[in-house]
């Protein structure tokens, strides 16, 4: 751990940090930057030759032109001529080069002469713009269908055209838009020698670039669409993040459900195609070095909330470049609170305490569903409850046990136009959380919103569920530390997902019910999943928060099908929900990098 401490580039950030904050915060922000690292052993392999060759010969019947813009300041030579190498060695040659030098000497000027391709060009200009004016100004040249962004120390892979073109290409034949798309990137140390830190993407997810730019490189975008928006100087530094804000915004017009139902023309590629350079001056290496960056992206978001008309403040987190959004909530709904239980009072009066004691929305309503106790004493407590927790009401279900069902029995006496299911073996942590929840549940196009739960050791135990992970669904991030950011900010971060736990998911009233509720042939296992896909069937959202934190004093050891019995029911239902959701469980989940592991909850690198 100390030797991770220690490391040249974690050192620079925890003496910034110290700095900023002081020494305790500084040294758990250390530990934590240390404890997270993990032992992926990504390397970036050049392409052989025959697929470069193979590629080459395929790109010349592609129709599509990239215009490549890089802004330039003061660029290092051996930066500046390895970038137009890069550019040169793709194997898809439709491009042009557009440098836009702001610089005082004419150091990228010399470094220019000495190429002679014509697809390179280079504007001189006469003042230095900024990076946003800079980028701007090689923008008004462009030609190209797409333009792609390249930053003046950065590379691309040879393949990097050649894969946007192949993507761009297929949209056309099929008669489809496509306006955005990104790819995965990594970094790579100052001479381009070692490539590390790979980040695996997920298919756009509009809540989590509301948490953080994690589209990042390479960002292509139609030029069209580029030059109408332009770049603004307001935001200098989160200049990028910006215009795919307001990018999305203009796809998604008025109705941003229907838009979102129809889905973006935005596309991803699960592959790497940039290589960040990290050196002494750039982010990577020193967050000091752009900390104006990190304050341009929290007006960027801040005014995405304004022109979508969503009453919302922003502030950065703990993190440098990650974002906490607080939405005001409109009105003061019910609601309505379902816990199921069977014995086991000890937990149920932690969980209804807590909720009593802790929570700072009063407007809700506790529905506890007797299910089959067995204990005398069990009987007793309900006796009493209605009295000790005036909000709290006991309904009896009188069938054998069938989660779905019990929630669906549940629901029709609920009063509140949200429901809020909840285990009985939960904490509260966050006297917040149900506002937490709310801000996000309350939006036209979300459906479910779930909660980051732990373990009592203070190891996670919920932050979204991912499908196909384990089999047919895991918890990502599942014992990890609570420190633990997760893969680039994962289990910190409000983002979309495939799906939450049930063990404390709200959702609208109105959307459980369009959606016909749980499925009570799921009488055990995937009943929560299997509701979130319904509701992502119907075009709403499913979404994880952090902010919401909850302890689930379930068994780390728990779940174990150790009867015949049990594995005959755990079977027929994970049929049940392959036949259901087998199309969208081959097309692998769309907010989870086919690269990474569905064996290991930790985002490690698949090894296959």
């Amino acid at each position: 751990m100390m030797a991770k401490l220690l490391k040249l580039s974690n050192l620079k950030k925890t003496i910034y940090y110290l700095k900023k904050n002081g020494f305790r915060k500084a040294y758990y922000a250390a530990v934590e930057r240390a404890s997270s690292e993990r032992k992926d052993d990504y390397h970036y392999d050049s392409l052989p030759d025959s697929v470069l060759k193979e590629q080459a010969g395929k790109a010349s019947e592609f129709s599509t032109r990239f215009s490549i813009l890089v802004p330039a300041f003061e660029t290092r030579e051996e930066f500046l001529r390895a970038l137009i190498n890069s550019v040169l060695a793709q194997t898809c040659g439709n491009w042009e080069l557009i440098l836009a030098d702001a610089s005082k000497t004419d150091r990228v000027s010399e470094v220019v002469k000495e190429y002679t391709d014509s697809r390179i060009r280079y504007h001189r200009l006469k003042e230095n713009l900024g990076i946003s004016g800079n980028t701007n100004e090689a923008l008004k040249t462009a030609t190209g269908e797409y333009v792609a962004l390249l930053d003046h120390d950065d590379l691309l892979t040879e393949d990097a055209l050649f894969e946007c073109a192949s993507v761009i290409e297929a949209y056309r034949k099929d008669n489809l838009e496509l306006r955005m798309l990104y790819s995965d990137e990594d970094k790579c140390n100052s001479d381009g020698t070692l490539f590390y830190e790979v980040n695996r993407k997920p298919e756009f997810n509009l809540d989590l670039i509301l948490s953080n730019n994690y589209i990042c490189h390479l960002l292509v975008m139609e030029r069209e669409l580029m030059q109408e928006l332009g770049f603004r100087s307001s935001v200098d530094g989160a200049q990028d993040h910006d215009i795919i804000l307001r990018a999305v915004d203009r796809m998604m017009g008025e109705d941003r459900h229907a838009a979102r139902k129809a889905k973006l023309p935005v596309a991803h590629i699960p592959k790497v195609l940039y290589h960040w350079r990290c050196h002494m001056n750039s982010v990577a290496a020193n967050p000091e070095s752009k900390t104006y960056a990190y304050e341009a992206g929290c007006r960027a978001i801040q005014e995405h909330y304004r022109r979508v008309g969503i009453e919302a403040e922003v502030e950065m987190t703990k993190h440098p470049g990650w974002y906490r959004s607080h939405v005001k909530i409109q009105g003061e709904p019910l609601v309505s609170i379902i816990i199921p239980n069977k014995d086991h009072i000890d937990d149920l009066e932690k969980c209804l305490s807590s909720i009593y004691e802790k929570s700072t929305w009063k407007n809700y309503e506790i529905l506890v569903v007797e299910n089959n106790s067995e204990e005398q004493e069990t009987f007793d407590y309900y006796k009493n409850l209605s009295w000790r927790y005036p909000k709290a009401r006991v309904l009896t279900w009188e069938d054998g046990f069938n989660y779905s069902a019990i929630n669906n029995f549940a629901v029709k006496e609920a009063k509140g136009s949200y429901l809020l299911f909840l285990n009985n073996d939960v904490e509260i942590i966050t006297p917040s959380w149900m506002e937490e929840m709310l801000q996000i549940c309350q939006q036209k196009d979300v459906a479910c919103v779930g909660a980051k739960l732990y373990y009592p050791d203070d190891t996670i135990q919920h932050a979204g569920v991912v499908l196909g992970m384990g089999g047919i669904a895991g918890h990502i991030m599942c014992m990890a530390s609570c420190e633990d950011k997760g893969y680039f900010g994962r289990a910190v971060n409000v983002q979309e997902i495939s799906a939450v736990t049930a063990a404390c998911m709200l959702m609208k009233a109105e959307d459980f019910q369009a959606v016909g509720g749980f499925d009570e042939e799921f009488v055990v296992s995937f009943n929560d999943i299997d509701l979130c896909m319904k509701a992502r069937a119907a075009g709403k959202k499913v979404v994880f928060t952090p902010y919401a934190e909850l302890y689930h004093y379930e068994s780390k050891s728990r779940g174990m099908e150790d009867t015949p019995e049990k594995q005959f029911r755990f079977e027929k239902e994970t049929k049940r929900f392959e036949e259901k959701w087998g199309d969208e469980m081959a097309k692998g989940d769309p907010y989870y990098n086919p690269n990474l592991s569905l064996k290991e909850a930790d985002c490690s690198l698949r090894e296959d």
